[in-house]
């Protein structure tokens, strides 16, 4: 210290006060000291060094990510509109008693396919029915051979009489319910076989209002019900009266003959064919991720030397496992991530991985969405 800083200290160090303003004196000099040991390098100029040191690290180190990539080409996506619903029946004939009596027989059972005219059961009436019965237990009773002779008569004469009905299928289609079972007494008119007549089997679909502009009678469509592993076709027939309590409207979508036995009141969910996309890039949706806090969908595109970038990314069309990115504009052959991209950080170099592998991305990587 120089001299007038001794003499500064020296005059202080008389009494309390003194001692205090010499602490904080010293206090003052030895950060100054401390200072002037960094050899006078900025703050800045160390910062840069400190960043440039982990590029540097970054651009050496590290093994690179093993994913699997897949080229954006250009091709052609159908536009599908979709909406749920369920099969229906046009046209149902029932079968009814003709007069009262007992159901004798009754052949068919729910989902059985029937020709016009087959035969499906027979119907006894019950006056005659009641006589034959009584005629079989005259002759149960019978004690001497004249009642014995009486009774194979009157069973003779019952059997005659007896007025019997055969009930036939009113036209070809498939039986969809029954009212009654062999053996039950029924009264003239009830029902007891319900036909779905041929081709009269449809799907109403619930589509929503905003897609009705691109409905159009003709249009192809496919039908995917549970339980059945193919889907079923038809053909857009056209518009039903709308429900005013929804915003959808019933689209009626008529079933190709060789799907007649499409069960009634089967659940699905209808894809109608409106158009296409054409000469539009495409990508396998597995590319695409989406951030569901935000809205945004991005892509991990991968540039020549090897590294991934996240970009933003506006997804058009979607059809099965692909899709179109209509913004920004990818190049034909630009590669993009399809597996291994989760959690992976922009700039990370990557590497194709075995076609048998499963690319799990680094738990320590934050997640681009994050």
């Amino acid at each position: 210290m120089g001299n007038s800083v001794r003499r500064v200290i020296a005059l202080l160090s008389n009494g309390v006060l003194g001692g205090v303003l010499l602490g904080v004196l010293m206090s003052v000099l030895a950060g100054c000291s401390r200072g002037a040991a960094t050899n006078g390098t900025p703050d800045s100029v160390a910062a840069a060094q400190r960043g440039a040191g982990t590029d540097a690290a970054s651009d050496s180190g590290g093994a690179a990510t093993p994913v699997h990539m897949a080229l954006a080409a250009r091709g052609t996506l159908a536009v599908i509109v979709s909406g749920p619903g369920r099969s229906d029946a046009l046209d149902v004939q029932k079968v009814r008693a003709p007069f009262a009596g007992t159901l004798e027989s009754l052949s068919v059972v729910i989902g059985d396919r029937v020709e016009s005219g087959q035969k499906i059961g027979a119907i006894v009436n019950q006056t005659s029915q009641a006589t034959l019965n009584g005629a079989q237990v005259m002759q149960r009773e019978a004690r001497t051979s004249a009642e014995r002779s009486d009774a194979i008569r009157a069973l003779e004469l019952a059997k005659s009489s007896l007025v019997q009905t055969v009930l036939r299928a009113p036209r070809a289609g498939v039986v969809i319910s029954r009212g009654a079972s062999q053996g039950d007494l029924v009264s003239p008119g009830d029902s007891i076989v319900s036909i779905a007549t041929a081709n009269s089997i449809v799907f109403v679909a619930h589509i929503p209002q905003g897609d009705l502009a691109r409905i159009r009678p003709g249009q192809r469509a496919t039908i995917d019900a549970p339980g059945r592993v193919v889907a079923v076709d038809g053909v857009v027939h056209g518009f039903l009266p709308a429900d005013t309590s929804t915003m959808s409207v019933p689209v009626r979508i008529d079933l190709h003959m060789s799907n007649a036995a499409m069960p009634i009141g089967l659940f699905g969910t209808a894809h109608i064919d409106v158009g296409e996309r054409s000469n539009v890039i495409i990508v396998p949706t597995a590319a695409i991720l989406r951030d569901d806090v935000n809205g945004t969908s991005s892509v991990a595109v991968v540039s020549p030397d090897g590294r991934a970038h996240w970009t933003t990314v506006s997804v058009g069309v979607q059809q099965g496992t692909e899709a179109e990115i209509s913004a920004p504009l990818l190049a034909p052959g630009t590669r993009v991530i399809v597996s291994g991209q989760v959690g992976l950080p922009d700039g990370s170099r990557v590497v194709e991985a075995p076609a048998d592998s499963t690319t799990i991305a680094p738990e320590r990587a934050p997640s681009p969405y994050q």
